[in-house]
């Protein structure tokens, strides 16, 4: 009977999470500007009722009583994930909760308009503000899981990881990645660029049939359009976002196709557990890993370009075409340029990287309190310059702007990004090892095979096994760097 009381309970909770997420999609996508101050409040208070429905003293007495009932394995994993959830709720005061909130749709808010007219002093005290409500935040998580407090706020984002697994892979890719980068550019061959404009109808419908042909299910979610591609929504109602630039068509397209990969692990997960904390995705790392073996290790690879080329063509053109710019070994050429850029979501898998280690380290020292907000800029010029070669001082839109992350508070987050990456070429290799003709399937436009293996051994194992044993339980290696330089060299350096 405990158990059964706790499983309502938290698909109360999950239902309110949905709520606020399909707001938190909405403020992104379509809400009007003069909107801000009411939905910041309603989401505020959903915030704070979930906390309440998580945090309160009987939560943990059912979570108590339902672990010591006879239960299944999945039953087991999910009062284990919920008794986790009840301590770290309990450890942090719902008025902070609310207050957090706040301040986390106030920066946001003002972030947008901010970040476009390149106006760092329209936000930096409402990021002041927000850093300050996150320390307290991350010091009350800190305190009851018996960590450092930046490993707390990792915790929310991707649990069972630390600084002390971080630091050594960035460290590694701090040191080898830069050589690359210097090879990898001295030996790419120049791309012909096609010539736009290319209308955003155009680039919709290509992402759009090209999420179709992967498997994305129209009937449960959607494209939309937003300042910084994102996936949201909540498993059976999928939104995904993506940006147009009239002059880059494939910027769009890797866009939509990287947040596809969320998706489909979003679509994938167990329906049977659907509203549970054990049928929820086992991370954001493990997130960013379904995504990114999508748009890098699948999409910008040269048998899906084989295969995607006459689509391109037929989309955005209107017809198959001869020219050579817009043939598949072009279209790779171009998806895998390496160049040093300033913004992160338009990197190449060399240099990306690079972009996420540079969050990480002003991350860190900012929430440590050895970088105040006001330095952030300075800061930040600074490491951009000795990582890329590449000045931002007064340039805060290329810059510290760049990002919402910061802005809506997700401290913790970045270094789950080259996670995910690390962890994608360990999941890739190891579906090449178990599909042998993946390649030639993906050629052909045939995404069956990979699904069903991702379903079998990721997507249909929700939280059920924590994400670092079920990487090792995948692939047989816990997480490192081999097959993720081993694929970097092959794709950029041979």
């Amino acid at each position: 009977m405990s158990y059964q009381a706790l499983h309502a309970r938290f698909k109360r909770i999950a239902d309110l999470d949905h709520a606020l997420s399909i707001l938190s999609w909405d403020e992104a996508v379509m809400m009007p500007a003069g909107s801000g101050v009411v939905r910041a409040e309603a989401m505020a208070t959903l915030a704070g009722m979930a906390h309440e429905l998580t945090a309160a003293p009987e939560t943990g007495e059912l979570a108590q009583a339902a672990a010591e009932s006879d239960l299944d394995q999945w039953q087991a994993a999910n009062v284990a994930r919920i008794t986790r959830d009840w301590r770290k709720a309990q450890a942090i005061p719902a008025d902070l909760v609310v207050a957090l909130s706040k301040a986390r749709s106030a920066c946001e808010q003002a972030w947008r308009p901010a970040r476009g007219a390149n106006d760092w002093d329209a936000v930096a005290d409402k990021l002041a503000s927000l850093v300050r409500l996150t320390r307290e935040h991350a010091a009350a998580l800190a305190e009851v899981l018996d960590c450092d407090p930046y490993d707390a706020l990792l915790d929310d984002y991707q649990p069972g990881f630390s600084r002390a697994d971080i630091d050594p892979v960035f460290t590694e890719l701090e040191t080898v990645l830069p050589d690359l980068v210097d090879l990898a550019l001295a030996r790419q061959t120049p791309a012909l660029v096609p010539s736009g404009p290319f209308p955003v109808a155009r680039q919709e419908a290509l992402a759009k049939a090209l999420m179709a042909e992967i498997g994305f299910d129209f009937d449960c979610g959607r494209l939309d359009v937003s300042h910084h591609p994102f996936c949201g929504g909540a498993q059976g109602d999928t939104r995904i976002t993506t940006r147009y630039n009239q002059d880059d068509f494939l910027e769009s397209m890797c866009a939509a196709l990287h947040e596809t990969g969320h998706a489909m692990y979003q679509q994938g997960l167990p329906v049977a557990w659907r509203g549970q904390p054990v049928g929820d995705a086992g991370g954001m790392a493990l997130h960013e890993s379904q995504s990114l073996l999508m748009e890098m290790q699948v999409c910008r690879g040269a048998p899906f370009l084989e295969f995607a080329a006459a689509i391109i063509q037929r989309t955005i053109l209107g017809a198959e075409t001869s020219s050579p710019e817009w043939q598949p070994a072009n279209l790779l050429r171009l998806a895998t340029k390496v160049e040093r850029g300033f913004i992160r979501v338009d990197a190449d898998e060399l240099t990306y990287p690079l972009h996420v280690i540079l969050r990480y380290r002003l991350e860190t020292a900012l929430l440590d309190g050895g970088l105040r907000v006001a330095d952030i800029p300075d800061a930040w010029n600074e490491a951009m310059t000795a990582s890329l070669g590449l000045a931002t001082g007064g340039n805060f839109r290329d810059g510290c702007m760049q990002d919402v992350h910061w802005f809506a508070g997700l401290i913790g987050y970045f270094p789950t990004y080259t996670l995910g990456a690390v962890m994608a070429a360990q999941i890739f290799r190891a579906a090449r090892e178990a599909i042998p003709d993946l390649d030639n399937a993906i050629r052909q436009g045939r995404f069956g095979s990979l699904f069903d293996w991702l379903r079998e051994h990721v997507h249909g194992r929700g939280s059920l096994t924590p994400a670092r044993q079920l990487l090792v339980a995948v692939t047989g290696t816990d997480l490192g760097t081999d097959a993720f330089l081993d694929h970097l060299r092959t794709r950029y350096t041979a």
